[in-house]
C-alpha cells in the first residue's frame, strides 16, 4: 500500500465511522424519546386506574418497551463511544500522514532525562518529538514501554527480535482498532505507577490472623442465623449472640480502620484501570504469531486473565461497597476490611507475576506503536543489522523522520572503517545540524525495531552520544561552553563501553578562538578514533576540515550549502564532497538588518 493509498485508506474509514456515529446518534436520540414515552405510559396508565379504582395491573405493559428502549439505548451510546475513539485514531493517523501531527497526543516530557547521551539532542522526547511521532498506545503502560525502547538500545539480536515482531504486526490494522478501544471509557489510562505503588505499599499488620478471625465471625453469624431461622435456637439467644459477633467484627474494623483507608486509597486507582489491562492481555494471550518475540510475551502472560479478572471482582465489589445505599451496612459487615485481606492475599500470590504482565503488556504496546509508523511509511526501509565488528553505519537516502515527506531532502552517509568521520562544513542553516539528528533518530528508529527514513540501510551495533544542542543554565550556574565540555565528557565515556559508539557533534568548542577550537577539536577526534568510535561533526569554521586531512584518522570533508542560483541563503541541504568555498556574510548582515 502507497502513501496515497493509505490516505485514502484513512479517509474513507473516517467517513465510514462518521456515518456509524450519525446512526448511533439518532438511534440514542429515538430510543431515548422511546424511554420517555413509556415512562410517561407507566405513569398515565398508574394514575388513571387510581383514579377509577382499578387495579394498576395494566400499567406493567409498557415495561417492556421500557427495557427494550434501555437497552437499545445503552448499546447506542457504547458504540457511539467505540466509534468516536476509532475517528480520533484514524484523524491522527491522517494527520501524520500529512505531516500536521506535531504537537498533538502523549509528548513523553515525564520521561525526560537531563543527563540521558541522546535524548534531548535528538528530541526524542517532548512537544515534536520522536515519541509523540510514534506513540499510538492506548496506555500510559505501554508509553512507558516506548520510551523504554527508544531510551534504551538493547542488544543486536533483541534489535532483529523486535524488527520481526514489528513487521509481523504492520499490517493488523483490525487488531490495532481492538488495542484503541480497549476499556469502557477512554480516560481510563492505566499507569504503571498505579500498579507500582500499590504493588509496593506497606502490607498490613497481623493480616493473617486478622482474615482467620474475620471468616470465624462471618461463619459464627451465618450460624446463628440459619439456626434463628430454622428455629433450631430460640431468637433470644441468638439475637444477643449476633449482637455479640457484630461487635466483635467490629472492634477488628476499628483495629483495622487506618490501615484499610491506607490500602482504600491506593486501590481505588488500581480499580478505575484493571479492565483495561486484563482486556489488553486478554487481547494479546488470543492472538496468532509466528515471531519469536510476540511468542515469548504470548507465554508471559498465559495466566494473567483469570487472575486478572478475580482481582477485578474483588475490586468491583470494593467499589460497590462506596455506593451510598450500601455504605453503612458494610461498615457492619467489615466488608472493606475482609475485601482489602483478599486483595492482599492476592498480592501476595501474584505479585512477581503482574510486574512480568505490566512488562509484557508495555512492550506488545509498544510494538503496536512502531508497526503502526512501518504501516503508514511503507516508503522507510527495515534496516540491515550486521554484528559490531563491522562497524558501519551506511545508508542512502536517508533522511529525517520528523520532517514532513513534501520537505524532506534525503542524503547518503557512508560511515565505516574505511571513513570513520564525516566533517561537514556550511555555513549557518544549510542543513547540518538536520543531518546529523537525522542520522541519530534512524539508528534510534533501526536499534529499537522500526523501519528507517532511508531506501537503505546497513548499520551494526552501535550506541549513540551526541552534543547537538548545548546551552547555559543561570539557574545551574553553568555557561554553554561548560555544558559542551560535560557532553563531550559523556560522549568519551561512552567509548569505554560496548557497542562502539556513533558520535554526533555540532559545532565543537564554538565558543573558543580559531587556533585553540582546531587544537582541541583534533585532540576529542583522534581519542574518539582510536577508542573505535564512528561518527560526524559539523562546522563553519573552516580551520576545521584539516582534521579529516589526516590519514591515520580516516575522515571524509562533505559540506552543505545553497542550491548554486546565485543566492547564499537558499539552501539545497544537499551533502556534497570537499569543503565550502561559499560566504553568505553579508546576507547574513542583512538578515540581521544591518544597512550593507
Amino acid at each position: 500500500m502507497t502513501v496515497l493509498e493509505l490516505r485514502e485508506f484513512y479517509t474513507e474509514r473516517q467517513q465510514h465511522l462518521r456515518a456509524r456515529l450519525a446512526a448511533a446518534g439518532r438511534s440514542r436520540t429515538l430510543s431515548g424519546l422511546v424511554l420517555i414515552a413509556a415512562a410517561v405510559a407507566i405513569g398515565g396508565i398508574t394514575i388513571l386506574s387510581l383514579r377509577e379504582g382499578r387495579s394498576p395491573f395494566w400499567a406493567i405493559a409498557p415495561l417492556p418497551v421500557a427495557i427494550g428502549a434501555l437497552h437499545l439505548r445503552t448499546r447506542s451510546t457504547a458504540r457511539e463511544d467505540r466509534d468516536s475513539r476509532l475517528a480520533d485514531f484514524y484523524a491522527r493517523g491522517s494527520a501524520r500522514l500529512a505531516g500536521t501531527w506535531h504537537g498533538t497526543g502523549p509528548s513523553g516530557a515525564g520521561f525526560e532525562d537531563p543527563c540521558h547521551p541522546y535524548a534531548s539532542d535528538l528530541n526524542i522526547l517532548g512537544a515534536s518529538s520522536l515519541f509523540q511521532l510514534l506513540c499510538t498506545t492506548r496506555t500510559a503502560i505501554g508509553q512507558r514501554g516506548l520510551a523504554a525502547y527508544l531510551l534504551s538500545p538493547p542488544s543486536l539480536a533483541e534489535s532483529v527480535a523486535r524488527r520481526e515482531a514489528v513487521c509481523e504486526l504492520a499490517p493488523q490494522t483490525q487488531l490495532r482498532e481492538q488495542i484503541a478501544v480497549l476499556g469502557n471509557f477512554a480516560f481510563s489510562e492505566s499507569t504503571w505507577e498505579s500498579f507500582a505503588q500499590w504493588l509496593d505499599s506497606e502490607v498490613m499488620e497481623h493480616r493473617n490472623r486478622i482474615r482467620i478471625a474475620a471468616w470465624a465471625l462471618l461463619a459464627v453469624l451465618l450460624v446463628f442465623l440459619v439456626l434463628g431461622i430454622a428455629l433450631l435456637l430460640p431468637w433470644s439467644v441468638v439475637l444477643p449472640s449476633l449482637c455479640a459477633v457484630l461487635l466483635l467484627r467490629g472492634a477488628i474494623g476499628l483495629f483495622c480502620r487506618s490501615q484499610v483507608q491506607e490500602k482504600l486509597a491506593v486501590l481505588r486507582s488500581v480499580a478505575a484501570e484493571i479492565s483495561v489491562l486484563r482486556e489488553g492481555l486478554g487481547l494479546l494471550a488470543l492472538q496468532s504469531f509466528q515471531s519469536a518475540k510476540l511468542q515469548a510475551l504470548q507465554q508471559q502472560v498465559t495466566h494473567s486473565v483469570a487472575s486478572l479478572g478475580r482481582l477485578e471482582r474483588l475490586l468491583r465489589m470494593l467499589y460497590e461497597r462506596d455506593k451510598d445505599w450500601f455504605y453503612g451496612p458494610s461498615l457492619f459487615l467489615l466488608f472493606a476490611t475482609q475485601l482489602c485481606l483478599e486483595i492482599e492475599v492476592w498480592r501476595d500470590e501474584h505479585r512477581a507475576e503482574l510486574r512480568v504482565w505490566l512488562d509484557a503488556w508495555a512492550e506488545f504496546e509498544a510494538l503496536h506503536a512502531l508497526a503502526n509508523y512501518a504501516f503508514e511509511n511503507p516508503d522507510h526501509a527495515a534496516a540491515d543489522l550486521v554484528p559490531e565488528e563491522e562497524l558501519c553505519f551506511e545508508a542512502s537516502a536517508i533522511g529525517h523522520p520528523l520532517l514532513a515527506r513534501d520537505v524532506c531532502v534525503r542524503n547518503d552517509v557512508q560511515l565505516n572503517r574505511g571513513t570513520r568521520f564525516h566533517l561537514v562544513s556550511g555555513s549557518n542553516m544549510s542543513g547540518k545540524s538536520t543531518l546529523l539528528r537525522a542520522i541519530g533518530l534512524n539508528l534510534v528508529l533501526a536499534r529499537s525495531g522500526a523501519p528507517v527514513c532511508a531506501r537503505t540501510l546497513r548499520m551494526s551495533a552501535l550506541s549513540v552520544a551526541t552534543s547537538l544542542s548545548a546551552s547555559d543554565s543561570l539557574a545551574e550556574g553553568r555557561s554553554r561552553f561548560r555544558a559542551e565540555i560535560e557532553k563531550l565528557s559523556q560522549i568519551l565515556a561512552a567509548t569505554t563501553q560496548r557497542p562502539p559508539v556513533l558520535f554526533l557533534i555540532d559545532e565543537i568548542f564554538a565558543g573558543t578562538n580559531s587556533k585553540d577550537r582546531r587544537i582541541a577539536a583534533e585532540a576529542v577526534v583522534r581519542t574518539l578514533i582510536e577508542r573505535g568510535a564512528i561518527g560526524a561533526l559539523s562546522t563553519h569554521d573552516l580551520a576545521l576540515t584539516e582534521l579529516a586531512d589526516a590519514p591515520e584518522l580516516h575522515g571524509a570533508n562533505l559540506h552543505m550549502g545553497s542550491a548554486g542560483n546565485g543566492d547564499p541563503m537558499e539552501f539545497d541541504y544537499i551533502l556534497k564532497s570537499g569543503i565550502t568555498n561559499e560566504s553568505n556574510a553579508l546576507e547574513i548582515a542583512r538578515l540581521a538588518g544591518v544597512p550593507v
